[in-house]
């Protein structure tokens, strides 16, 4: 996004350009303590934004599908976590693509995967985050470079089954319009 001001005879005049992504959509129907949550798909570099404006508890997370990597960065916390993508359970870019696409136009229910509020639950995703700092992104892609360079950067591995019968301590949860809860969990996020 370019901006461009000029002052004229004390006149301030703003002019916006932009490169459109393939599709940027917004949770106008969200949840209560949910904020407002937006989804754009850049097709083109395979990757998917999430924001979640919600004050103090924002957030912003990219699926870079490229890489298969995900990284949530936590506006309060002031870090990032990355992880790899659970492709079982993370819908692929054109379902997301579509997901978004679908629930716009039908006001806040998911019909391809929920069949309003009697549709089968969200898929569920615990992740635990290690404490040592990531001492190199680049791994992880461009994008996720981009989004977590200059502040702590944290991996974070999956936890399926049995193992989530100990305790995680305290986690930070994201729900993603409904169709995906993702717990970030450990002593870097208390």
């Amino acid at each position: 996004t370019k901006m461009y001001l000029q002052k004229n005879c004390n006149i301030k005049s703003f002019s916006i350009s932009y490169k459109p992504q393939n599709i940027n959509i917004s949770d106008e129907g969200n949840s209560v303590g949910s904020g407002q949550q937006s989804v754009s798909v850049n097709n083109e570099h395979n990757v998917a934004n999430v924001d979640n404006n919600n004050g103090w508890d924002s957030w912003n997370s990219i699926w870079d599908y490229g890489t298969g990597f995900a990284a949530t960065r936590l506006f309060a916390k002031k870090l990032c976590i990355v992880h790899e993508i659970n492709k079982e359970a993370v819908p692929p870019i054109h379902v997301l693509d579509a997901l978004a696409k679908e629930k716009k136009l039908i006001n806040g229910y998911l019909s391809l995967t929920r069949k309003g509020p009697g549709g089968p639950p969200p898929k569920s995703l615990v992740y635990s985050v290690n404490p040592n700092q990531v001492d190199d992104l680049n791994k992880f892609g461009k994008s996720i470079t981009n989004m977590c360079r200059k502040i702590p950067t944290y991996l974070a591995e999956e936890i399926r089954g049995e193992s989530l019968l100990f305790s995680l301590g305290i986690c930070f949860k994201t729900d993603i319009f409904g169709i995906l809860n993702i717990s970030l969990c450990g002593k870097v996020v208390a």
